[in-house]
């Protein structure tokens, strides 16, 4: 095992973050209050929603955003197989079946045109995954969702401030769901939010990821079968801050970006991020697209540089998954990307000097 010099990720903490959690330990309040509808209502405006609901995972957002729309047993959830294994799991926690769509090749982002052969009488949504940092192709996806009426459930874990066509990921679906993991371009520590434009879902994910409970009615009056999902002010008084240098942080993620890309197409031999034009990628990560993967991943973790290959084996390769009925399954662009896509270090803070080094030994290797 090599020392880390260089993370693949890093969050960007500052002396802000601390004075607030001293302030919220200061209150005596640690649990969901204030903060936390504070952060609510300034991330919702963020993203360009009506509202905001908080929770303690990404992975908490994606389940009560599927419980809302009362995903169940004998349902079908459409979801591509190249992300990490939440967006199938929160399927399978609510009796239902992933059905797994390939991938276009140059986003990595579900594939659109494959969607609708996908569709089956017992289909019930769409989780399309805004996969590290750029988004899927929404009009296409919410043009077939409302042909089949279908609600979509935007994974936007990796793309907090994201743009397609001028408009916010987590803004384009029916819900969208974000987390705040200390690899995103912000964070809280862990948690997670839904966003959505509609009171009656708003309404249900709250009582939801509140044990069920109409506060509205008393503070002991359940109403549905719910859970524990709740964000504290601690996590929430992180997110204000974070929250308020988000656009500051993309930009200079997009700058690292842009100078990788520079230099890698001097190199050749390296496939940088394919961004469409009407896009706006935030970085999340910085995938390359390289033949001999581990063999770079390996030179590069002797060097004491971390790196990540993001998402392999996909979702639908994963042991658990091949347990439980999907062994025979095959997405030919999924599984060939999942095989050559490795993220390099990228975070605020990474120095020029770093990012050469990085380029240097990925030069050699190739």
């Amino acid at each position: 095992m090599h020392e880390v010099k260089i993370p693949v990720s890093k969050p960007f903490f500052g002396v802000e973050e601390i004075e607030a959690v001293k302030r919220v330990v200061k209150s005596g309040w640690l649990s969901a209050g204030k903060e936390v509808k504070k952060f609510e209502k300034k991330f919702a405006e963020y993203i360009g929603t009506k509202y905001g609901i908080a929770t303690d995972h990404g992975t908490s957002a994606l389940h009560v955003a599927l419980a809302a729309i009362e995903v169940g047993r004998e349902d079908e959830v459409i979801v591509p197989s190249f992300s990490f294994s939440a967006s199938a799991d929160v399927v399978l926690f609510q009796r239902a079946k992933p059905v797994f769509v390939d991938i276009e090749e140059k986003t990595y982002t579900i594939d659109s045109e494959k969607i609708e052969e996908a569709i089956t009488e017992r289909t019930k949504a769409i989780i399309p995954v805004h996969l590290f940092g750029q988004s899927a192709e929404m009009d296409k996806i919410m043009k077939i969702a409302k042909e089949h009426k279908l609600y979509v459930i935007e994974d936007a874990a990796e793309s907090h401030g994201s743009e397609y066509k001028g408009r916010r990921t987590g803004s384009l679906g029916h819900i969208g769901c974000f987390s705040f993991y200390p690899n995103k371009n912000m964070t809280t520590g862990e948690g997670g939010i839904c966003t959505t434009n509609d009171k009656k879902l708003a309404k249900k994910i709250m009582m939801l990821r509140n044990h069920g409970r109409d506060k509205s009615k008393g503070n002991y009056f359940h109403v549905m079968l719910g859970f524990n999902y709740m964000m504290t002010d601690l996590q929430a008084t992180i997110g204000l801050v974070q929250l308020k240098r988000l656009n500051w942080v993309i930009k200079q993620k997009i700058k690292m970006a842009e100078y990788y890309t520079k230099q890698f197409k001097k190199i050749g031999g390296v496939t940088t991020p394919f961004v469409k034009h009407y896009n706006k990628h935030t970085y999340m990560f910085y995938p390359i697209l390289i033949k001999n993967r581990d063999k770079i991943a390996k030179s590069l973790s002797q060097h004491g540089i971390e790196t990540s290959k993001a998402f392999y084996p996909p979702i639908h390769e994963q042991p658990v998954y091949q347990k439980l009925g999907f062994e025979n399954i095959r997405l030919p662009v999924t599984e060939e990307i999942s095989k050559r896509v490795l993220c390099i270090p990228l975070w605020v803070g990474l120095k020029r000097t770093q990012q050469d080094q990085i380029i240097r030994v990925i030069k050699k290797e190739i």
